[in-house]
């Protein structure tokens, strides 16, 4: 009976002792620093990113207006700072043609030579016959008798027989000659337009990929009545990329 009895405590024993030893194992420490797993690479290789020139192309693009370059360095004066626009620019005002040759359009150059060429020639044409009927009108209102007698008058002015002709046409060809001056201006700055213009677009990303889209939308119709604001239409959408 004694054998049972010990054999029986000691199998408690045994189990209460099995019991403690799982449950403080399963304990959870909120206070404990988290253990992260450590997640170690599989190769020593440095990868290195590899810029495709269409995306170079495109960062040029988007910095060719902001580039900076001198114009006017010599004998150790550094210059003016001048974007590539700006230098084009400056290039076209102090001489005609020079801001195309900056931007690489040598194509250009004869539509600039050829439009200042026609519109100089037009001046100096017209000029030319207003002064000549001018002084005609003055040696005719100083001396009448001068209008009887061509060979003192010019060959343009020789063909009007009355002093109130001669002043019909000094006005007409002033106005003429006038115009062409306007005309030159308008050349002139149209070069240095062309130029400036072309110089941001140089590097102007330009690609075939264009997309129009359409599909029905309600518009908003100025002066509508607030009951209905809108009407139907036809929405557009053009996607360069």
């Amino acid at each position: 009976m004694k054998k049972i009895r010990f054999l029986f405590a000691s199998l408690l024993a045994l189990t209460s002792v099995l019991l403690t030893s799982r449950s403080q194992a399963q304990v959870f420490d909120p206070t404990a620093p988290p253990n992260p797993a450590v997640v170690l690479s599989d190769t020593a290789e440095a990868r290195q990113v590899v810029e495709s020139p269409e995306a170079r192309r495109r960062k040029a693009a988007a910095d060719s207006a902001k580039r900076t370059e001198r114009m006017f360095r010599a004998f150790g004066y550094q210059g003016i700072r001048l974007t590539r626009p700006g230098k084009a620019a400056l290039l076209a005002a102090l001489l005609p043609g020079a801001g195309q040759i900056y931007n690489r359009r040598w194509w250009k150059l004869p539509l600039v030579y050829g439009s200042l060429g026609g519109v100089i020639y037009g001046e100096v044409f017209y000029q030319k016959i207003y002064r000549e009927f001018a002084d005609a009108y003055n040696l005719v209102q100083a001396d009448p008798t001068k209008l009887q007698n061509p060979i003192f008058l010019g060959e343009n002015a020789a063909q009007v027989r009355s002093l109130n002709g001669l002043n019909s046409n000094v006005i007409r060809f002033r106005g003429y000659r006038d115009i062409f001056y306007l005309y030159i201006g308008l050349a002139y700055g149209l070069q240095i337009v062309d130029a400036l213009v072309d110089a941001h677009l140089k590097d102007f990303d330009v690609s075939d990929d264009l997309s129009l889209h359409w599909h029905p939308t309600m518009l908003a119709v100025p002066g509508r009545a607030l009951a209905v604001p809108t009407a139907p239409g036809v929405l557009f959408a053009l996607r360069v990329k």
